[in-house]
């Protein structure tokens, strides 16, 4: 329980004191305290800053009050003693709220966002998320830095990984999911942390997917395409959001009072605080907006940021109490933020319990149920690709000998992929480890690592990862190793390469100009395929690659993605049949990177019949189309059945379909239901999701799915009217396993 204070004022004892306070609704106990702030107190709770090293310049900032927030500290011990100091030495005993960037998982670390998508299975994003926030908040963790929502269409973005694809319906459903994982019912729950979305707004459509560079991106794009994930947010209960680096159409989202005040704040009726990005509100110099950094603060405040995160020092410690007395910013501007933030603490009980019992939080993070969700959520993410002739799952007894070969095989820092900073690592289950304990003594396994695979630019994580590049090879070395590798794989029943991508070239400053496999790979997989031996290709990745040769010469290929601390377990268990894959892509991958953007749900233009023939070197179709997955069984789809043929606006017509499992395996299946509306008063997609189901069905058996198609399914953003509309229409319905769904009916929506 929270000491008690020193008396300063009856108000003060009856704002902190636990007892007292749960008589005061949360709106009178932030207003007790703002009528006792100083401006520097109301400026310093705007402000949240790093501590990378010792905590002593950042705890005189505490103590002074010119710090409301600290992220990147995850020791208990210093999370304590910096909120002793902020609760105890401090005039107004004002708890700190510390951050992290909880990406997909704390101590136990989960599959990388892009890979939970890819399950089409949002429960499953709810309950990791749930184990990251138990996790993070047994440590002091209050508040995480995720998820991150953008919607991402060209797979050179290193931070397409983070996210959930290319879909706004998928990103959505996902979105809801995580807040209901990080924050539970509501904020403050017990064993939930606060969740931020971001990055608000556009960041996925940056420019050439160079990290950082500027969106241009219509209105109606905006709020068809980007938007919906940001929105299905707000609606589920987020209580913060971040803003973005990056210009938006020439003006800086961190700038950018049309998407902080107009849609989040006016039309969206968002309640909780919104944080900048790191140093962003200081960058707004760096874009040629703000003049200088006093400047920066002004515009940010003005354009609806309540906190900045920053290193070093904040903009808005420089410059908001100037601007104050300059007329430029108001005192209830800055008590407003000041009000969203104290709400948030006060909802998250950091008055009544500041502290954090560091016994506890040993045994949270120890629990063995943390590791078998994550075993299950990797099992689930991945995609099978490819597996001409049923080579997967593999015959029992059919292979003694068994190589695996490939860069990313044995790497545990690379099986948990990038934004993990607080795993333990050596628990980290490899592809190799977890495929020695699968096939035991039963089975002749040996390694070749085969390739060596680095970034040609450091990435500035890598410090914080603990990354330790090997020293590179010679050119003999990576000869030999190549050689040993081939010659492994003559020597074997059967070759399992892993190959993909280091975990740092993936995530934030991770761009790629090529999507090709990186090094000696590519060579590496033609040269062991020559062998004639039977191969299994896994892919470690967190974006799509260009496989188009594989695709054509490797039988069976699985896309595992970082699959997390229990990757190599999920990998083996797929390979052995004792799972069985049903993830499903949650992005068109594409055949090379000239393609890009190619996702499905573009627009019907001339010569549709020549739409896969645009280029005339190469198809103008994606190599697997969204919501492309294969299983170990087979499913047919039929009797697809509307309940009406035409409904009114604000009415619903209800598809129903049956799902068959024809094979001879219990498996899962996503039914997905796509539309297209045929005429309005703008050009709509070709398709468009609009419902999914992932369901386990057993051989032979047949179960039935249900979709509602409504205003919510049919309303979208009309760039003639400038307005959202539901209009009369005639309207295309492809129910099926993936994007190109070929069981189809149509209804009509009349006046």
């Amino acid at each position: 329980m929270l000491p008690r204070p020193p008396l300063c004022c009856t108000l003060c004892f009856l704002i902190t004191l636990p007892s007292f306070a749960q008589s005061l609704s949360v709106d009178e106990r932030v207003t007790g305290l703002l009528k006792q702030m100083t401006l520097e107190e109301k400026i310093g709770q705007l402000s949240q800053l790093f501590m990378f090293g010792p905590p002593g310049p950042v705890e005189e900032a505490v103590t002074q009050g010119r710090v409301g927030s600290l992220l990147f500290v995850t020791d208990p011990k210093v999370i304590n003693h910096l909120q002793h100091v902020a609760v105890e030495k401090t005039r107004l005993h004002i708890p700190l709220i510390f951050g992290f960037d909880v990406i997909h998982g704390f101590r136990t670390i989960f599959p990388v966002p892009i890979a939970m998508a890819a399950s089409w299975d949002p429960d499953v994003a709810t309950r990791a998320q749930s184990v990251a926030a138990s996790e993070a908040g047994s440590v002091g963790i209050n508040w995480a830095f995720a998820p991150m929502l953008d919607i991402a269409r060209d797979p050179r973005w290193g931070r397409i990984v983070e996210g959930a694809g290319e879909d706004p319906y998928l990103g959505s459903a996902m979105a809801a999911a995580q807040v209901r994982g990080f924050q539970g019912n509501s904020i403050g729950a017990p064993g939930h942390i606060l969740s931020c979305m971001k990055h608000f707004a556009g960041y996925g459509a940056a420019e050439g997917g160079r990290d950082y560079d500027a969106s241009y991106i219509s209105e109606t794009q905006l709020r068809n395409v980007y938007l919906p994930p940001f929105h299905a947010a707000v609606e589920a209960g987020f209580g913060s959001a971040m803003s973005a680096y990056m210009d938006l159409n020439d003006v800086p989202a961190t700038g950018n009072r049309w998407l902080l005040r107009d849609v989040l704040r006016e039309e969206w009726n968002f309640k909780g605080f919104v944080v900048s990005d790191a140093d962003a509100v200081k960058s707004l110099k760096v874009h040629g907006y703000a003049k200088n950094l006093a400047d920066a603060a002004v515009l940010a405040l003005n354009a609806g940021v309540d906190m900045e995160m920053a290193i070093g020092k904040t903009a808005f410690s420089e410059g908001v109490a100037d601007a104050v007395k300059a007329g430029q910013v108001t005192l209830d501007q800055i008590e407003a933020a000041d009000r969203r933030i104290l709400e948030a603490k006060i909802r998250l009980g950091l008055f009544e319990h500041p502290y954090v019992d560091e016994a506890r939080s040993q045994q949270i993070l120890n629990a063995a149920e943390h590791r078998t969700e994550a075993l299950g959520a990797a099992e689930r993410s991945a995609v099978l690709l490819r597996n001409e002739g049923g080579l997967l799952p593999l015959q029992k007894g059919a292979y003694k000998k068994v190589a695996v070969i490939g860069p990313l095989a044995d790497s545990q820092l690379d099986t948990i992929g990038p934004w993990a900073f607080q795993q333990d690592l050596p628990e980290t289950i490899t592809v190799l480890a977890g495929l020695r304990r699968k096939f035991g003594t039963g089975v002749e396994l040996n390694y070749a690592q085969g390739a060596q695979i680095s970034r040609k630019f450091p990435s500035f994580f890598d410090d914080i990862t603990h990354f330790k590049p090997q020293p590179a090879w010679t050119p003999e070395t990576a000869r030999e190793e190549m050689e040993k590798a081939v010659a492994l794989a003559k020597k074997s029943d059967l070759a399992i390469l892993v190959l993909g991508e280091a975990q740092n070239m993936a995530g934030e400053a991770a761009s790629r100009e090529s999507l090709d496999l990186s090094g000696q790979q590519q060579q590496l997989l033609e040269a062991v395929v020559a062998t004639g031996k039977p191969v299994v290709l896994i892919l470690i990745n967190g974006r799509p690659l260009n496989i188009i040769w594989a695709s054509q010469h490797v039988p069976a290929i699985l896309e595992a993605w970082y699959p997390g601390t229990q990757g190599g377990n999920a990998v083996a268990n797929l390979v052995a049949g004792d799972a069985v894959p049903g993830g499903k892509l949650p992005i068109s991958w594409p055949r090379n990177v000239g393609q890009i953007p190619i996702n499905y749900a573009h627009n019907t233009t001339q010569a549709p019949e020549n739409q896969g023939k645009r280029y005339w070197d190469e198809e103008s179709t994606p190599l697997y189309p969204f919501g492309f997955g294969l299983s170990y069984s087979k499913f047919v789809f039929s009797n697809l059945k509307l309940n009406a043929a035409e409904i009114h606006p604000d009415q619903s017509v209800e598809v129903t379909a049956d799902v068959e499992n024809t094979g001879s395996v219990p498996a899962d299946e996503v039914a997905q239901v796509y539309i297209h509306q045929q005429y309005g008063s703008t050009s709509r997609p070709v398709r468009e999701l609009k419902g999914f189901q992932r369901i386990n069905v057993q051989p032979n058996e047949k179960k039935t799915v249900r979709f509602s198609l409504g205003k919510r399914e049919l309303t979208y953003w009309s760039t003639a009217k400038r307005e959202w509309v539901e209009e009369p229409s005639t309207f295309d319905v492809w129910l099926g396993g993936d994007s190109q769904a070929a069981l189809d009916s149509t209804f009509r929506v009349v006046p």
